[in-house]
Formats: C-alpha cells, sequence, structure tokens
C-alpha cells in the first residue's frame, strides 16, 4: 500500500537510491509444508477447470446430497476453503495472521457475505442486520490482530461487501436513478450523508414507503459500520461487484465518504474499488480524484484487474449491450498500468490526503508501482 512519499522513503531504507527492489524467488514457501503445497496446487488446477467454476454451488449441493454434511464440510476444509480462508474463528484467524508475520506480512480481513443480483429477495432486514453484527465483529478482531509489539503506527484494513447490507434490488434502482440526471440533487452523496449522520427521514420521491425504509436501514447498517471502525482505526475498503451495482455502490461510497474522509476525521476512512478490466475505469478513477481533491476530501483507492469477467461478458450479450470489459488480458493490463500511474501521481501530490492499495497478483504491476513510487519519493 502506498500513502505518502515520505512514508516510502522512511521503508525504503538508507541504500543507494532509496528504493529496495522486491524479490519474487518464492521465499514465502518456505513457511509452508509439503501437504498445504499440494493442496494449492491442486486447488490451482480445479480452479482452471471450466465445469467445476461454472457449476461448482450446484457440485456443492450434491455433494452434500450423497456425502452428507459432516463429510463434504470435511472436505471442503481440506481444499478450497483450506486454501482460501484463514479461519472460523478468532483462533484460527490469529494462527493464519502469525504465520503471515514471519513474511512481514499484515491482513486484510473481510467477511466473505453478499449478495448475488440474481438472488431471491430477502424479507425484512433481519440477514442484513445479522450481516452488520458480523461486520462489527470483524472490526474488532482486525483491530485486535495488530495490537502487537511493532505494529504502533500501521494501517489496519478491513473489506467491506455493500450487498451484505443492502440489497441488491436497491442497488440496482439506485443505479437507475444515478444515470438519470433528474435524480442527481434527491440522490447527492451530500444528501445521502447528512440523511446517514442526523439519522433524519430520508425520502426517495419514486419509492414506496416499503422500499424508503429499506434505504433508510440501509444507510444506517453502512453508518454504524463506518462510525465503529472509525472509532477503532481501522480503514474499510469497499469491495467493487457488478457493473449493474457499482454506480450505487459508488454513490454510497461517495455520501460515506463526505461523512468520514473530511480532514476533521484525519483521512481517508473509507476507500472505493475500482476494476481495471472495465473499459471507463480509467476515465472515472480521474473524475473521482479531481472531485475529493476539490472538496478537500481524503481519497482511497484499492485498485485491482477485477473478478467478474465471464458474467459480466454473458450479461452484456443477455441486454444486448456494449460489453463493459476491456478486449483482452494485455488491454486490462494496460488498464491497470495507466490507472496506477494516475494515482501514483496523486498519492505524491496530495500525501496524507490520498491512499492506494495496489491490489495485484501481476508480479509486473508490483514492479511498476514499487520503481515509480521510489522516483516520486525521490523527486
Amino acid at each position: 500500500m502506498f500513502r505518502t512519499c515520505r512514508g516510502l522513503c522512511a521503508r525504503a531504507g538508507p541504500s543507494a537510491g532509496g528504493w529496495q527492489p522486491l524479490n519474487f524467488d518464492g521465499g514465502a514457501f518456505n513457511l509452508k509444508r509439503t501437504g498445504e503445497l499440494l493442496r494449492a496446487l491442486l486447488v490451482l488446477r480445479l480452479c482452471a477447470w471450466p465445469p467445476l467454476v461454472t457449476h461448482g454451488l450446484m457440485l456443492q449441493v450434491w455433494s452434500r446430497r450423497l456425502l452428507g454434511s459432516w463429510l463434504s464440510r470435511a472436505f471442503l476444509r481440506g481444499s478450497i476453503y483450506g486454501q482460501f480462508v484463514a479461519g472460523e474463528t478468532a483462533e484460527e484467524v490469529e494462527g493464519c495472521v502469525q504465520q503471515l508475520r514471519r513474511l512481514c506480512l499484515r491482513p486484510l480481513l473481510a467477511v466473505p457475505t453478499e449478495e448475488e443480483p440474481d438472488s431471491a429477495a430477502k424479507t425484512g432486514e433481519a440477514w442484513y442486520d445479522g450481516n452488520l453484527h458480523a461486520m462489527l465483529r470483524c472490526v474488532d478482531l482486525s483491530r485486535g490482530l495488530l495490537e502487537t509489539p511493532g505494529s504502533a503506527g500501521h494501517d489496519v484494513l478491513m473489506q467491506l461487501k455493500i450487498t451484505a447490507l443492502t440489497s441488491t434490488w436497491l442497488c440496482k434502482a439506485l443505479t437507475s436513478l444515478v444515470r438519470d440526471p433528474r435524480a442527481s440533487l434527491e440522490l447527492s452523496p451530500e444528501r445521502l450523508a447528512e440523511g446517514m449522520d442526523s439519522g433524519q427521514d430520508l425520502q426517495v420521491s419514486c419509492f414506496n414507503a416499503e422500499q424508503n425504509h429499506h434505504l433508510r436501514a440501509s444507510l444506517s447498517r453502512l453508518h454504524q459500520v463506518a462510525q465503529y471502525a472509525r472509532t477503532q482505526r481501522v480503514r474499510l475498503l469497499v469491495d467493487a461487484e457488478y457493473t449493474s451495482l457499482n454506480p450505487a455502490l459508488s454513490l454510497l461510497v461517495a455520501g460515506l465518504a463526505v461523512r468520514w474522509n473530511s480532514p476533521r476525521e484525519g483521512g481517508a476512512w473509507v476507500w472505493n474499488t475500482y476494476q481495471a478490466y472495465l473499459k471507463d475505469t480509467h476515465e472515472r478513477l480521474q473524475q473521482d480524484a479531481e472531485a475529493a481533491d476539490k472538496a478537500g476530501l481524503a481519497f482511497g483507492v484499492k485498485l485491482v484487474r477485477g473478478a467478474y469477467l465471464d458474467k459480466e461478458r454473458k450479461e452484456a450479450k443477455l441486454q444486448r449491450i456494449e460489453d463493459p470489459t476491456q478486449p483482452d488480458c494485455e488491454a486490462t493490463s494496460q488498464s491497470y498500468s495507466r490507472c496506477l500511474e494516475l494515482m501514483l501521481t496523486h498519492v505524491s501530490r496530495r500525501g496524507p490526503m490520498c491512499h492506494l492499495m495496489v491490489a495485484s497478483h501481476n508480479e509486473e504491476s508490483i514492479r511498476q508501482a514499487t520503481k515509480r513510487a521510489g522516483r516520486l519519493c525521490c523527486v
């Protein structure tokens, strides 16, 4: 994660040029047992098998029917679940975190709950309220995991899925309204922030009473998580999801940012995620960065390539609209590189008012980021 040039130089040490090159020689594997490495290889191969990726949920249901819940659960824990999930209890998560700390890595915890766009509508607010309590516990866990010697001054980060706290129906409805210029004043980030903060009876004219109630309840849940995270000094990184939802997610993040990313709060406590595999990402990122600068708000960005490629393309084909994704891997990498250059320039110019997480498994992107950051901090 890159914050300010001063921070970058401090981490670089006194070597010539002020920057230490990264090393991808596989040293992280030294902490892994042979069984863990074999499991990782197996899971990698399985994830590259299209039938499993396409029909994963259905196969999981059948495994429960054929093997029973206990055997099915044991199989998942020893394979895919064990590879990607830090643990089910605080003790299991802490053990995983301690192993990562030996490599000077710090955790970014997430509650892996979201609502699919085509899922059945939930009745009432109970499901979302349950997720709210899980989010608040995750804030506590995130804070506690870094209250160890040598952790002073480190950022504590947590990932947040908005569709765990509000329905995809509402996100789709808000997306439609965001794209309507006539609704811009009714749904401005400032109005949402005021509604979150004051608890006033926010109303959207085209929603019925039940829908307005769900909107207010959703805003209240988001505000509670952000407020508690701020008191615990945990920064929230809001995940991007599908293009049918993202304009609404960005609107909600902007509302949270007006309240929690102001100078009086001391920095960017709510970040947004930008997906480089979408064609319009660089333009939106530039607009949002400039808008935050103009408003005097801190700006936090998690930059990713993207995770919903196949579904986005299928949905575009079904809706007979232009494919929103980049045509190939090379175009996505070029998009990521342009967004990275843009954000590093903003970080170097705005200092602690601008934060960036380079969220990529791509070695070339990481090398570009560290080299460019090194040059900027020495200018």
